[in-house]
């Protein structure tokens, strides 16, 4: 294969490589925060129901 041809194919497949990477990273933040959100109102429920 010529060189500029697999330096381009390499950028392509590194920007896929970040998005990916950047997917995930948001939804783990997601579901972090849904977890926490959910461990917080439980707390609250506890000291309203008390």
């Amino acid at each position: 294969m010529n060189a500029e041809l697999e330096y381009t194919v390499m950028q392509h497949r590194a920007v896929e490589l970040r998005q990916a990477a950047a997917e995930q990273r948001r939804v783990r933040e997601a579901a972090n925060g849904r977890r926490s959100e959910r461990r917080n109102r439980s707390v609250f429920a506890k000291f309203l129901s008390s």
